[in-house]
């Protein structure tokens, strides 16, 4: 019964605060402010945590897209040997999802006498799946096509370097000489035809991988049918990429070596762990700063109600049970302000995946609009956080309603 009462209290003090009659409005105005502040916080820090974990998602999935989950290559920075045998001890692994082997190395590409760049040409088998989704210009073929030249697929950034679209005849010169070393002996050349553009608004991977059947990239690098530049490896989900590794590389004989993902591409892995751990960081100030000025609201409302306190002081109630009272109250403000900001936060996030409503400058970002990746976890944890704040902020007006002294009091105006 105590509970209901006090709770009843709490209530009727946030739906009609108000003060005295010449300055009626100004309290119940301080105590929307109060709730606006926590709903502010929570909306904010609810945006920012999807906003980070989805630019973290987006560019793992975009990365990972390009060089799978692990690599195996050589240490000595030359073709891997034997890979028969090294394929067969991966795929053996229960964990494995698939093995790709690539060959890659850098070439200079040729539209025509001005349209020049060097890039990185990958052979593979099939272009990977995420690239393949990434076309926006023809088609992810690297079989002859009608002109009797194999298909390659370039980046956007590259395309518009080149003036190249799909159709267009691309010669490749090999830097890798028939002599085995850059400069000496006659290039080796190969045509391909342009069979489709991709754009992962990742600007440095668009505008550097080429994707060509991996036949004829052995061909134009010279090299031996047992030789690949690397392996690329996928793994179950949920299996950590360093685990997989060291697993690898217990079965694996020198120089040959694993490489997780995230230490190919080391600087920008970093820099995604460094957006996770800032933003919500700076964010969650906003919170605490909004909680703390709860403190200064339930002190206007206790000056406000001094008389009422000394009323149910002088009717028996306990200091413990006017205590409880601005705890609620507290809570009360603090829920209120979590409700609101977890509703706002949803709808804006929502708008935001279906209109992106927020762009990005992609050369920047790699990627052209702020993406949102929501989870149940965020909600829950900003909500339990804000209430233990909003309680804990509450602690200090509540123990001076506790000590209100009943005579005085009520003889107050």
């Amino acid at each position: 019964m105590s509970f209901r009462l006090e709770s009843y209290i709490a209530r009727r003090y946030l739906r009609g605060a108000e003060g005295k009659s010449e300055g009626k409005r100004f309290l119940r105005l301080i105590t929307y402010i109060s709730v606006s502040g926590v709903t502010v916080g929570v909306m904010a820090l609810i945006l920012a945590l999807s906003i980070v974990r989805g630019f973290s998602n987006e560019i793992k999935s975009k990365v990972i897209g390009f060089g799978a989950h692990v690599q195996v290559e050589s240490m000595r920075d030359e073709p891997l040997e034997g890979v028969g045998s090294i394929r067969e001890a991966l795929a053996s692994e229960p964990f494995v999802t698939s093995v790709s082997p690539v060959i890659q190395e850098f070439v200079l590409l040729r539209r025509n006498a001005q349209n020049i760049d060097g890039v990185s040409i990958w052979g593979t088998e099939s272009v990977p799946d995420y690239i393949e989704t990434s076309i926006i210009e023809g088609r992810a073929s690297l079989e002859t096509l009608d002109a009797g030249k194999p298909g390659i697929v370039i980046g956007s950034s590259l395309a518009r370097s080149l003036g190249a679209k799909p159709g267009d005849r691309l010669t490749a010169f090999s830097i890798q000489t028939d002599a085995g070393r850059p400069g000496v002996g006659a290039p080796r050349l190969a045509q391909f035809i342009v069979s489709g553009i991709y754009e992962t608004s990742l600007a440095n991977f668009d505008e550097l991988y080429v994707f060509v059947g991996i036949d004829h990239a052995a061909r134009l690098l010279d090299y031996a049918p047992d030789q690949l530049t690397r392996i690329d490896v996928r793994v179950e989900e949920g299996m950590d990429y360093t685990s997989a590794a060291d697993r690898f590389d217990e079965k694996l004989e020198f120089p040959a070596i694993a490489r997780p993902i995230t230490e190919v591409y080391r600087s920008l892995f970093a820099w995604v762990s460094l957006q996770e751990s800032i933003i919500p960081l700076v964010i969650s100030i906003i919170i605490f700063v909004a909680a703390v000025n709860i403190i200064g609201t339930l002190l206007m409302i206790i000056l406000e109600k001094n008389r009422e306190m000394g009323i149910l002081a002088s009717m028996g109630a306990t200091a413990s049970f006017r205590k409880r009272i601005f705890i609620r109250l507290g809570l009360f403000i603090g829920a209120a302000g979590v409700i609101t900001g977890e509703i706002l936060a949803l709808v804006l996030a929502l708008l935001q995946k279906k209109y992106e409503l927020i762009p990005l400058p992609s050369e920047a970002y790699y990627m052209n609009t702020a993406p949102i990746d929501l989870s149940p976890v965020d909600f829950m944890l900003v909500a339990v956080i804000t209430l233990v704040l909003c309680m804990v902020s509450s602690w200090i007006p509540a123990g001076y309603a506790a000590r209100i002294e009943p005579i005085k009091a009520i003889r107050s105006r």
